[in-house]
């Protein structure tokens, strides 16, 4: 083994000195690029116009741009910082056992110890504090690329597309329910009438992402019983229409769609976790971690006898996280 060469920042306090101050510098760098990553964020339009740069779009290569420097100057400055200032001796140790004694285990503890001193981190403030603070902010882009995936669920499933007459449709072919169409004991996947509306020019009403997201908070089943098998809450005796009642499709535990009908039983079994809802009780919970009851949409029928929503969910549908104590 070759006599250990000690480097410049080993012996001279002014390049050690100067070393951690490259550290520092990378780390900083890399703070500055998780904000701007921020501000490209917000700032460039990606819209039906989006704001264009070399021909590309602008917001797309400022954010990958900021969040690989980001990335590549955390990796230089830990880089600089290992090369230039932690401890380059080499050591070695004997293979033990896979189970180690415990004079071994502290021995190890003291090596551990030992490389959190060779490291310098806890002389070296500006390195240490530079580092943590470069490890924050590159918390900002995840946070702002999280936020982007959608709506906030605490506002976003207060309210759906449902609304007074609007027509319950097949959620396939679009077309139309009235009950006396349905079969005791059938379940229907079905979805608001608007998703197959379209204007005087014969567009789409609702189209694109927000078609999507709106679908998936609108979905419904429709189900068929015996009206004498049905037990409804106060005030919701004319929720049904001959039998025929409206739930969401969404469990109430972690969002899954449901459609596991159990006819005999009137039961509605989620996939997912296995929460299990009466549908002749008011949706309640009969087992299974959901933590409440499945929302019901109140039916009637319009002039032509379709079966029509009389308002939007009186609840929030989907998950029930944010109501939980």
């Amino acid at each position: 083994m070759h006599e250990h060469q000690p480097r410049p920042t080993d012996i001279d306090d002014v390049a050690g000195r100067r070393a951690e101050r490259q550290v520092a510098t990378f780390f900083g760098l890399s703070s500055v690029m998780a904000i701007l990553f921020c501000v490209a964020y917000f700032t460039f339009d990606i819209g039906d116009e989006p704001d264009l740069f070399l021909g590309y779009g602008a917001s797309n290569i400022f954010l990958g741009l900021t969040l690989g420097l980001a990335l590549l100057f955390i990796g230089i400055g830990a880089i600089q910082w290992a090369r230039k200032l932690m401890s380059d001796v080499e050591i070695s140790e004997a293979r033990h056992p896979s189970r180690s004694s415990d004079e071994d285990r502290d021995i190890a503890l003291s090596a551990l110890n030992q490389g959190i001193a060779d490291s310098a981190i806890g002389r070296r403030p500006l390195i240490r504090n530079s580092l943590l603070g470069a490890l924050g902010a590159l918390g900002l882009p995840a946070i702002v690329a999280l936020r982007d995936l959608g709506p906030l669920p605490g506002t976003a499933l207060e309210q759906t597309v449902w609304r007074k007459g609007m027509r319950v449709v097949n959620d396939v072919s679009g077309t139309p329910i009235k009950a006396e169409q349905m079969e005791i004991g059938q379940l229907v996947n079905a979805e608001p009438g608007i998703f197959f509306a379209v204007d005087e020019e014969g567009e789409p009403v609702v189209e694109g992402v927000e078609l999507q997201q709106e679908k998936a908070k609108a979905a419904v089943i429709l189900v068929k019983m015996r009206p004498e098998d049905i037990t409804p809450y106060p005030n919701r005796e004319n929720w049904g229409v001959e039998g025929v009642l409206c739930y969401s499709k969404i469990c109430t535990h972690v969002g899954c769609p449901i459609s596991l009908w159990e006819q005999q039983t009137h039961h509605l079994l989620c996939p997912c976790h296995q929460s299990t809802f009466d549908l002749a009780d008011n949706g309640k919970v009969i087992f299974g971690p959901a933590a409440r009851a499945l929302p019901q949409l109140p039916l009637m029928v319009d002039d032509e006898g379709y079966l029509v929503a009389q308002s939007d969910f009186p609840e929030p549908v989907g998950p029930s996280y944010w109501e939980r104590g």
